[in-house]
């Protein structure tokens, strides 16, 4: 039997033992060019050029070319978070955190787990695989590149040189992203969600039956590694496969890019094509002599034929929700779009406001409380650990992080002016309700809670109620072993209620 299935056996790994002669005097046995860096895709990346390899940059291979005018612009654009550079047609991702929790799976989502499935459906050999889980969770994933087609990151082992891991996908072809766009256009909800970095099952559904496959399957992704281990994938692309689902959680554009797809040409065509859909309805719609399409009117030729004026139609019922604004193309020399919606959304929430209640229900308040308000009116720009640029700059414009912009941002849709005043001014509350409290969430057998401040908080310090000067009762959320609060579920009077909601979701 081979070295490799006696170091399986032994529960070492062919990639980090020293075996053999080159092992004895200490050289890199992962090959010649690893051992006087002379491979060109790790010079490239020292200097700073494109790090996904030559291949990327001559194009030599077809099945990662660019498909379209949708691939090869700079990620340096909106909605892309501010801890990802780009480089070309490609994103970068600095390294990700040690897993908090090692029992928690790695991907969230339904797209991140099919990810996951791809890789397990791949490989039949679970020692490999189980290590590069824990390679993943214990943070030894470098720097990640996302490029059309793949995606190329340095795993540390047990040896000093770290290994250069790579995992390959097919790109969709022009036709392929025609007829995916078509599908999309023609759905506002499936741009609504990505807009919302989600990627529902129908949006996946309707491009499978389009005859466009956009996640992989067992099979699909192609590991490679410059360690000696010819395990396919071995631990370190295991790690590196693993790691990325927790990006495409965060964001389903990442996949689209390993598709072949630029986020904001994407982003532009599905505008134009949904603006032209829109047109078209409304075009077979509308009525003649109809001045608004099907809204009622008078024509302005009627009205200045003669001296007689007749009456003005009765104004429409006000609308229950604000409108939302039209999706927008990114043309050279006009304004950002992201920015025009923002702020149409801003004054479509006054102005239904003052329609309704014939009052402003956002008095003039500081810069900072002007400022949450914005970011909670707009959930599309928020997030815990992803920020769009427009987000990061609103944040800077009150002096803020965007983590404090987000988390403010979250309590003031939990509850509005008193939301925020929960999360920033602890105070000291009569102890009536506090006693009841208590008692109400000991008889209903709940964790015992401490008392600080207007704060209760459990054993493990994970789950946490504050209570407002509203009589209600704010749920609060942290990471185990972190003071890191977040608003987390509705606002409630009862306190059982209130803790139940956090327990359950």
């Amino acid at each position: 039997m081979g070295p490799e299935g006696r170091a399986e056996r032994s529960g070492s790994d062919p990639a980090d033992h020293p075996v053999g002669r080159a092992g004895r005097s200490g050289v890199n046995p992962a090959s010649r060019g690893e051992r006087t860096g002379t491979d060109p895709v790790g010079h490239a990346e020292r200097a700073g050029a494109d790090p996904v390899g030559r291949a990327e940059r001559t194009g030599s291979d077809p099945a990662d070319r660019p498909a379209s005018r949708l691939v090869g612009r700079s990620a340096s654009r909106p909605g892309m978070t501010p801890a990802s550079r780009g480089t070309g047609a490609g994103r970068v991702f600095p390294p990700l955190p040690q897993h908090p929790d090692p029992q928690a799976p790695f991907a969230t989502s339904w797209w991140g787990n099919a990810w996951i499935g791809a890789l397990e459906g791949t490989s039949l050999d679970a020692g490999r695989l189980a290590r590069g889980r824990a390679y993943a969770r214990e943070g030894h994933v470098d720097t990640i590149t996302v490029a059309p087609g793949r995606i190329v990151a340095y795993v540390h082992g047990s040896r000093p040189r770290p290994y250069r891991a790579e995992i390959r996908m097919r790109t969709l072809t022009p036709e392929d992203w025609d007829r995916f766009l078509d599908a999309v256009a023609t759905e506002p909800a499936h741009i609504a969600a990505l807009l919302d970095k989600d990627m529902p099952h129908a949006l996946v559904d309707a491009a499978e039956r389009s005859g466009v496959q956009l996640l992989p399957g067992p099979g699909d992704l192609v590991p490679s590694c410059t360690c000696p281990d010819h395990g396919r994938p071995c631990k370190h692309a295991a790690a590196l496969t693993y790691q990325t689902a927790r990006l495409l959680d965060a964001d389903p554009f990442v996949l689209l890019l390993l598709r072949g797809g630029d986020e904001q040409a994407l982003l532009d065509e599905l505008a134009q094509r949904s603006a032209q859909q829109a047109a078209r309805e409304q075009s077979a719609t509308a009525k003649p002599g109809a001045t608004g399409g099907n809204l009622p009117g008078t024509l302005a030729r009627d009205v200045l034929a003669t001296e007689y004026r007749p009456p003005l139609p009765p104004p429409l019922a006000a609308p229950a929700h604000p409108g939302e604004p039209p999706l927008l193309p990114s043309l050279p020399g006009a304004p950002n779009p992201t920015s025009l919606e923002f702020l149409a959304t801003d004054t479509a929430t006054r102005a239904h406001a003052y329609l309704t209640t014939g009052a402003n229900p956002f008095p003039t308040a500081d810069p900072w409380h002007d400022a949450v308000r914005l970011a909670a009116s707009h959930p599309g720009l928020t997030g815990r650990r992803s920020f769009s640029r427009q987000f990061a700059e609103l944040a800077q414009s009150v002096d803020h992080t965007p983590a404090d912009l987000a988390r403010a941002a979250a309590a003031w849709r939990q509850g509005g002016e008193e939301g925020l005043a929960i999360l920033e001014s602890p105070w000291d509350p009569p102890a009536g309700p506090f006693d009841r409290a208590r008692g109400a969430l000991i008889t209903a057998d709940l964790p015992r809670m401490t008392i600080h401040h207007n704060h209760l908080t459990n054993a493990s310090g994970t789950l946490q109620l504050r209570y407002g000067r509203d009589g209600r009762w704010y749920p609060y959320r942290s990471e185990p072993g972190r003071d890191d609060w977040w608003p987390e579920g509705e606002a409630d009077e009862d306190p059982v209620g209130a803790l139940t909601g956090m327990l359950d979701s």
